[in-house]
Order: C-alpha cells, then structure tokens, then sequence
C-alpha cells in the first residue's frame, strides 16, 4: 500500500480488523478454499471473535437505526393515511408493487456498485471507489429519468391492473394520484438510494443513517400537515401523503449529495466537463456481471409480487387492507436481516478484495449468528402484541380478526428471513448474484404465486391461504440461499 493510501485509508475509512492483517496470495486463497469446514472455523492467531463482532457492529448499527425509523416513518404513513379507512390503505397499496419495478433497476445497478466499491475499499484504491461513484451515479441519472417519463404517463394503467377487478373506482382514482407523485420525486430516491449504497458498500453507514432519519422527520411532520389539512394547508388525504414522501426524499438527496462532495468520505464525487462522460471498461463490466444478475432477480421477484398482490386484491377492500397491514409490520422485521446484511455485503466484499475469503466467511457466519437470535427475539413480541400492533393501523373488527392469524404466520417467518437476508447478503458482496436470480424465480414467481392461486381461489382459504404461499416461499428460499452459501463457490469470484 502506497503512502498515500495509507493516508487517505486513515482519513476518510471506518477502521476494522482486516485492515491489520497481511494480503492474501493466490496459494494462500486456494489453500482456504480446500479446507474443511471445521478448519475454516477457525481464526487467524492475532484476530479474536470479540473484535469481528465490534466490526459488525459498528457498520450494522447505523444502518440498523436506519432502517428501524424508515420502517417506523412507513408504519406511522400507513397509521395515518388508515385514518382515511380501509380504501386509503388499499390505494397506497396498489402503488406499491409498479413503484418497486423500477425501483429494481436502480436497486441492480447499486447491488454491482456496492460489490465494486467494497472490494476497492478492500484493496485500499480510493481513486477507482471515486471513479465507480461518479459513473454509477451518471448511470442511474438516466436510468432514473426514463423510468420517471414511462412511469408518470403509465400510473393510471399500472393501477388498474393491480385491482384485478376486486377494489372500487374511487380507490382506483386515489392510487394513481398517490403513483404520479411518486413518480415526480422518482429521480430523488433514485440519486439518495444510489449514495446510500456507495457510503455503505464502503462501510460507512452513519451518513445514510443521519440524513435518512432527518428526511423521515421531515416525512412524518408534512404528512400532519398535509393529509389532514394542518396549518393552513387543503386538506389532501392520500395525494398529500405521497408529496410528503417526496419532499422528504428531496431532503435527504440534496444532503446525500452534501456528503459525497465534502471529501470527508472513503468515496468522494468529483465531476468535471472532461470526466462527466469518461468511463472505466473494468468498471462497466463489474457492474454488468453484478448488476444484470441482480436486476433479473429483482425483476423477477416483482412480476412474482404484482401477481400475488393481484391475488389478494380480488379479495376485496377488507382482506386486501389487512394484508397490507400485515406487510407492513413485517417490513418493520426486515431492518435486522437488512441491517445486518448491509454489514456482511461491505465486510465480504472488502475480505475478498483484500484476498482474505478467511476473514470473509468470518464476518458472514457472525453477522447471521447475530440476526438469528435478534430475529427470534422479534417474533416473540409478534406473537405477543398482535393485536396491538394490528390494531394501530385500523380498529376494524375483521382486520384486528384476520390481522391476528396473519401475525403467526409472520413471527414464524423472522429466522428464516433474517437467515436469506444476511447470507443473501454476503453472496451479494460476493458478486454471486446469478443463483439469487433463480431462487427468486423458483420460489416467489412459480411457488408462491401457483400455490396463492391455488389456495385462495380454486380452495377457497381466502387470506390466509394466501400467506400459507407466503411461508412455504420464504422458508425454502431461506434454505436454498444457505445451501448456495455453504457450497462456498462465491469466494472464488473475480471482478
């Protein structure tokens, strides 16, 4: 390592253990990979699980608050446009699945940038993590654009097909107003999501945490103002939820951008009129091997998600709403295996690009063993305030009854999702991203949607049949990632 990287390194990085020990050789990485399982086990003399665990912790912990108040900005947003009843839950529902397909594409193109910068940050390169900065951001700006063009004009078509016949033309109106604006704060999110990803694949965290939770404040105080005529303000209900949203994202965009330009980071932008359109083959490929894996998987797994929620939403207003709900308190249990897949993706990919696969598969099993205990921890407060939790979003009668079976079946679900979270995660830092792809195909696509068809409508379960789907998927996806994992073969991967 040159001295000015050493400089830098010591300036502008999070600090872990790795970054004390010696590089790996190709000998040394293939005498790793033919070891045993109970070899592999074991740690380097000079490195203690006590200090991993410290670097687990201080990458997942930021980024743990931070999903935790997003999570708890989105129950509040449910909580407070279910004020409106059951139909305004459904209309922000509907939004949901179409807003996410696009969504994928940005989300593919971060997945490569995060495996990329890592490893640069592995291999202690702060000039090639600036240059995959700059051109992942030059990518998603177009990608961002177009999507916003198609997906403003196709909003009300989007949503229609959603309803599958099975909600009211009111409903059906309000979705697609609460679509549209979405769709005008899109390249927003996109810039904000595609930073995020950078600053975390480097292993810093905290920014996103910071200018996320003050986004969310700023979410939850417009919505007051917004949704039910606060302050002066028309009183906007389900249109005034959705530009809160936005002005929220706007917010933590303009101080993503504010970050990256400081230089106070690992990864820092720098454009010029010479360099704005300059870009790396090398990098362009890792993106491609990494990223159209990725948003394949993702691609899949929404047309997987679109055809379940259509499923659900020919049931009707109440059991769609429920369902809703019940997502919704879910998605607030997603934070652990996240948070902590956040970790293992930067920790992985800075171990492979340091040619430690050792170190790599160490980070991993202690960033699943935390998520699993944690996770069960959740579940049993599932099960215990069921009610409770179901009945802050709508007092209903029906949805506290059917929101209280659905709430078993999603505290069983907690260690299975925190396992396919956390090891998703580390193949992702990996850059094995193909089995991913397959797995969603398998599971969330054919699975999922053939058994809800089959449950719900030709056997007549209703609701609950469909969340039956929603377990046997989860579960054998959660399986099948670990089966992947434990093959072993993403710490062969070259970028």
């Amino acid at each position: 390592m040159t001295e000015d990287n050493q400089k830098t390194l010591s300036k502008a990085a999070v600090p872990i253990t790795l970054d004390r020990l010696d590089w790996g050789t190709e000998d040394s990485m293939n005498t790793e990979l033919a070891k045993s399982k109970k070899e592999r086990k074991q740690l380097p003399e000079t490195i203690t699980s006590k200090e991993l665990y410290a670097d687990i912790m201080r990458i997942a912990w930021p980024s743990l608050c931070e999903l935790f108040l997003t999570s708890l900005v989105s129950m509040v947003d449910t909580m407070m446009v279910g004020g409106l009843g059951a139909g305004a839950i459904s209309a922000v529902s509907l939004a949901t699945q179409p807003k996410f397909v696009f969504m994928n594409l940005i989300m593919a193109l971060n997945t490569g940038a995060t495996a990329l910068v890592s490893r640069a940050r592995g291999m202690q390169d702060r000039a090639r993590a600036d240059a995959i900065l700059r051109q992942s951001l030059v990518l998603i700006t177009f990608v961002g654009l177009l999507s916003t063009i198609i997906g403003y004009w196709g909003s009300e078509w989007m949503i229609r097909f959603m309803s599958n016949g099975g909600l009211s033309e009111n409903v059906i109106a309000e979705g697609t107003r609460y679509l549209r604006i979405q769709f005008l704060f899109f390249m927003s999110l996109s810039w904000s999501m595609s930073i995020s990803a950078i600053l975390k694949g480097t292993g810093q965290a905290k920014p996103s945490m910071y200018y996320n939770t003050i986004a969310n404040v700023v979410n939850i105080f417009f919505n007051w103002v917004m949704i039910y005529g606060n302050l002066g303000c028309p009183k906007l209900g389900v249109a005034g939820a959705s530009i809160a949203t936005g002005i929220g994202q706007t917010v933590a965009t303009v101080i993503a951008f504010g970050c990256i330009l400081s230089g106070k980071y690992y990864a820092t932008l720098k454009i010029s009129l010479k360099n704005l359109f300059s870009f790396d083959r090398d990098i362009l490929s890792g993106l491609y091997k990494v990223g159209v894996p990725s948003m394949i998987e993702q691609l899949i797994m929404r047309v997987g998600m679109i055809i379940f929620s259509r499923t659900v939403a020919s049931l009707g207003e109440i059991e769609f709403a429920t369902h809703n709900i019940a997502m919704n308190i879910q998605s607030m249990s997603f934070m652990i295996g996240q948070g902590f897949a956040v970790a293992s993706t930067s920790l992985v990919g800075q171990g492979l690009g340091k040619r430690r696969p050792d170190m790599a598969e160490h980070y991993s099993r202690r960033c699943r063993s935390i998520g699993l205990w944690v996770s069960v921890a959740i579940a049993l407060l599932f099960l215990v305030f069921r009610h409770t939790l179901v009945g802050l979003y709508n007092r209903d009668p029906e949805i506290l009854r059917l929101g209280g079976y659905l709430m078993f079946i999603v505290a069983f679900l907690q260690p299975f999702q925190s396992n396919q979270f956390i090891l998703g995660g580390s193949l992702r830092g990996a850059g094995d991203t193909r089995f991913t792809a397959f797995t969603m195909l398998l599971t969330i696509v054919i699975i999922r949607t053939s058994l809800a068809w089959l449950l719900v409508t030709v056997l007549g379960l209703g609701l609950m049949g469909a969340w039956i789907a929603v377990a046997v998927d989860q579960v054998l996806r959660s399986l099948l990632i670990m089966w992947r994992y434990n093959q072993g073969k993403w710490k062969g991967i070259r970028l």
